[in-house]
């Protein structure tokens, strides 16, 4: 009860509680599977990017950035889709997206290209966690050295993040 009435109170306040960032999907819930579609061609999918819809970047964020970690794979996790400089008035990235709202920038990833890679998790490895996340940035630009492991993405963009959320979609062989 009490924590219910604090976040009433900071909401009418104007608190930022209230609008924290939230990622979705048209193709899959937080937790589920994605669709075949999503996977990788050599696994049987079409390499095609899952639609994503986010709100609540804080307002003092100048960029965003969006991240796909295959979060299974030892000892460093994987890079399936790094995207960076995304303008702050995006809100979207449809399914299959092909042309990225500029000035945004594809940056290549463990999977080699600079364009979304889907699920391809080895056979028999079981159920692989991918962590699609949105970041807001302090700054309109942002580096990441191509083909940067997925600890170390996740490691820079956490430390200069003024916020973020994400959206977990699972993949099997």
């Amino acid at each position: 009860m009490r924590s219910w009435l604090l976040a009433t109170a900071v909401a009418l306040a104007g608190g930022s509680s209230c609008l924290a960032m939230t990622v979705t999907s048209h193709d899959f819930a937080n937790g589920g599977r994605m669709p075949q579609a999503d996977y990788d061609r050599g696994c049987g999918g079409k390499d095609v990017s899952p639609q994503l819809s986010w709100s609540g970047a804080p307002k003092a964020a100048k960029s965003l950035a969006v991240t796909m970690i295959d979060q299974d794979v030892k000892p460093s996790k994987w890079t399936h889709w790094i995207i960076v400089d995304l303008p702050l008035n995006s809100t979207a990235l449809s399914r299959g997206v092909v042309g990225i709202p500029a000035p945004g920038i594809a940056v290549p990833t463990n999977m080699g290209p600079a364009s979304y890679s889907g699920p391809c998790p080895p056979a028999g490895s079981g159920v692989h966690h991918y962590n699609i996340t949105v970041w807001a940035l302090p700054t309109a630009k942002t580096t990441i050295a191509p083909g940067a492991k997925a600890d170390a993405v996740e490691e820079q963009l956490n430390h200069a993040a003024i916020d973020h959320a994400a959206i977990v979609g699972t993949a099997q062989r």
